[in-house]
């Protein structure tokens, strides 16, 4: 038996396990749990994109690409990406990722120092703190909960010190569906010129955006590019979770150094989720639209449910999750989605795992059969009412 004591990573030993994936791991092989827990969408990928992969594949399609990415899939995000007024060069300034968050971690890597500070606006996915603490980085947690789930340009100069590097963003938000309105964030891109930052802004899910706003990306404002890393992909809003495949844009300088962590890590993505992915932008987007208006459909009914329960929450306006505030059950958020589960079998995330602000509220994902969302709403219901009695 080795017996040395260090024969792990001290900062990957202090590394927690992700919130979410406890509780996905609590309800497999059980079919009597309705999950609102893990964030994926419930459609299957287009039969376009999966026959366009069926097709590469019988024609033997199997080997690695570029590490950049298949060329003309870098040409077909560079041309979506015009739609939300963004240039980018497809040679050297977009690159095809294993999904968002290995584009997440290798930009980290690429721009972090030991004892630089990176300001994570909370609550927030899981995966932003871990990657940035693996970084030797001081995290700065911005709460958002005090001003409705969006960060401010106020909040974000005054966490700002001389050690300040980046900031990272996501809208719309995962867990709350919140989005920054386009005023705020023109704010915001004031600051991070005034103080030469580095902006990440995750904009997985902005084609799922409701009733009538629209995505702003805040590396389309006047002289943004130069400061702002773009983390997208394909695994929300065309359902390709499982096909792990996503994409980065940002200045050639910086790409240069990202590109070499790609590299090592990870050496290309995926050669058939990359034609499928290229199909889906072609000509997926009917597919998308059909799946944005059902997501809009659970979002309003789960929303007007959760109000009528008792239970404040600010309608999202984007993502397909919905953040109610659970305070005044007097459990904790840990309390009230082990509570959910063990005794009215459904699943939520307790919103503690998301960070700053998260305590006191619950993730729920409508991105699941309607019917079980009207079952869920029900045992929510109940134990509210049990809770109250």
């Amino acid at each position: 038996m080795n017996t040395r004591t260090d024969r792990f990573s001290k900062k990957i030993i202090g590394t927690p396990p992700s919130g979410i994936r406890k509780f996905f791991e609590l309800i497999q092989g059980r079919d009597d749990i309705i999950s609102l827990g893990v964030g994926e969408p419930d459609f299957s990928t287009p039969w376009l994109m999966r026959e366009e992969a069926y097709y590469h594949l019988e024609q033997g399609h199997t080997s690695y690409t570029s590490n950049w990415g298949l060329p003309e899939l870098r040409k077909e995000i560079a041309r979506y990406l015009t739609r939300y007024g963004m240039e980018y060069d497809a040679s050297h300034e977009v690159l095809i990722t294993i999904g968002v968050s290995e584009a997440i971690d290798a930009v980290l890597r690429a721009v972090l120092n030991p004892g630089d500070e990176i300001i994570i606006c909370e609550p927030c996915y899981v995966s932003y703190q871990p990657l940035a603490a693996l970084c030797d980085t001081t995290l700065i947690h911005l709460d958002t909960s005090v001003n409705g789930f969006y960060p401010t340009a106020a909040q974000i100069e005054a966490a700002i010190t001389p050690r300040t590097k980046a900031v990272m963003l996501c809208s719309p938000s995962n867990p709350t569906g919140r989005m920054i309105p386009r005023q705020e964030l023109e704010k915001i891109a004031e600051v991070v010129r005034k103080h030469q930052l580095w902006v990440l802004s995750d904009e997985v899910y902005c084609e799922l955006v409701y009733d009538g706003n629209t995505h702003c990306s805040i590396g389309s404002l006047p002289g943004m590019k130069d400061y702002t890393i773009i983390l997208n992909g394909f695994s929300k809003a065309f359902a390709m979770t499982g096909w792990r495949i996503g994409f980065m844009c940002c200045p050639a300088d910086l790409m240069e150094q990202v590109y070499k962590l790609h590299q090592y890590s990870t050496i290309c993505a995926p050669i058939m989720s990359q034609y499928a992915a290229m199909e889906g932008l072609k000509n997926g987007w009917s597919e998308v639209e059909k799946m944005r208006i059902s997501y809009r459909q659970r979002r309003n009914l789960m929303y007007k449910a959760l109000i009528e329960m008792g239970l404040p929450v600010t309608e999202p306006e984007g993502a397909f999750y919905i953040f109610p505030d659970i305070r005044s059950t007097g459990l904790t958020s840990e309390e009230f989605a082990t509570r959910l589960i063990e005794q009215h079998q459904v699943a939520v995330v307790p919103g503690n795992v998301f960070g700053a602000g998260g305590e006191g509220y619950i993730r729920c994902c409508y991105a699941t059969d309607i019917q079980k969302i009207k079952t869920a709403l029900s045992r929510i219901a109940d134990m509210l009412q049990e809770l109250r009695q």
